[in-house]
């Protein structure tokens, strides 16, 4: 099936909720409200791009079947309907493949019901409303918009104000996967990111909003070849600068061993040695950029290109570390620990400094 042809779905899909739900609004499929300065996240290497139809007449794209894109189409259609931003689209469809596998499911755990799993029990709506994919997005948009500053949030931590979840990391997973969904199903190409990057005249943003913790070869840590940025778990992460990938690794080992610890869990401080999931860009003008310590396998690959606030992972605990942050170097020449220079400095010279040092 060619994207037009999935476009004109969900757009056949939109008409029939615009007409079941009695607005006259004429709505236009392909984009909600868009910060300028947002961008579309990178999406998984080796994605699909979307096959034949299948035996419902909608083709599979990537790992998810013609049911599931159906249900996928139905959660952007009621969004654009309810003039929810593209963002929340991305928000709606991650949270649906973690409760459900956007599947339409009769039960769950307790009384858990549908798309999203939610519970007649705590108010969400009868089991029959609950069952109907329009019904229950609906809800979820409603809850959503609820929520103060939530499309600046880390999708996990949107999600999880919404469904108040037993397991609120889980969501951040999806992100990749429901953005390829929703811009393969919509056309929209911006504003399914965060809308927090600013790109500086030079070309450079913020890796993440977050303070400066501990600092670039202090005192107390000489080999220290970056600075670490305080944030929590599943927060986008984005290219400093416009560049090309150079390298995506797993780089932790146990320390008593000398065997891979693995980057699928947290590392530790004392047990776990080397970056956890990370990613190196090469820059114009021989300049290398790093960011350590990924909850999850990158978005991106090696020789991909990435525009400057382009996700490319989401914030971890990987490797040496004791507790979530981002680990960011900036090196000055190649990869090695001798070219790496105090990123506070040089992000406050290409007009996008980073957070306010705690030292």
């Amino acid at each position: 099936m060619t994207t037009r042809a999935i476009t004109a779905l969900a757009a056949a899909v939109l008409a029939i909720v615009v007409l079941c739900s009695g607005l006259a609004t004429t709505l236009t499929f392909g984009g909600g409200p868009a910060n300028a300065h947002c961008t579309l996240a990178s999406t998984s290497a080796g994605a699909s791009p979307p096959g034949p139809p299948g035996p419902g007449g909608v083709g599979p794209i990537g790992r998810w079947n013609g049911e599931q894109v159906a249900n996928a189409a139905t959660i952007i259609a009621v969004g654009q309907a309810l003039q929810v931003p593209a963002r929340g689209w991305v928000i709606a469809v991650a949270t649906a493949m973690q409760e459900s596998q956007l599947a339409n499911l009769r039960g769950g755990a307790d009384d858990s019901i549908g798309l999203f799993q939610q519970r007649p029990s705590q108010g969400w709506g009868s089991p029959a409303q609950l069952h109907d994919p329009q019904y229950a997005a609906t809800k979820f948009y409603q809850k959503l918009k609820t929520i103060d500053g939530w499309q600046a949030m880390p999708l996990t931590e949107a999600a999880q104000k919404v469904q108040v979840s037993a397991y609120p990391n889980a969501y951040a997973k999806w992100e990749p996967d429901a953005t390829h969904l929703v811009g393969t199903l919509s056309g929209t190409t911006s504003g399914l990111g965060a809308c927090t990057v600013t790109v500086s005249g030079q070309g450079w943003t913020q890796p993440v909003d977050a303070t400066v913790g501990s600092g670039f070869r202090t005192t107390d840590r000489p080999g220290h070849d970056g600075v670490d940025l305080i944030v929590g778990k599943g927060a986008a992460i984005y290219a400093a600068s416009a560049g090309t990938v150079s390298r995506v690794r797993c780089n932790a080992v146990d320390t008593r061993t000398g065997r891979d610890w693995g980057c699928d869990r947290d590392g530790d401080p004392d047990l776990t040695a080397g970056c956890g999931w990370y990613v190196d860009i090469d820059h114009a003008g021989g300049i290398v950029t790093r960011y350590c310590h990924l909850l999850v396998q990158p978005y991106v690959h090696v020789g991909q290109h990435v525009g400057a606030g382009e996700v490319i992972g989401i914030s971890g605990s990987s490797g040496h570390s004791s507790g979530p942050h981002l680990h960011f170097e900036v090196h000055r020449g190649d990869h090695s620990a001798a070219t790496a220079i105090d990123p506070v400095p040089f992000m406050a010279s290409v007009g996008a400094p980073l957070g306010q040092s705690e030292r």
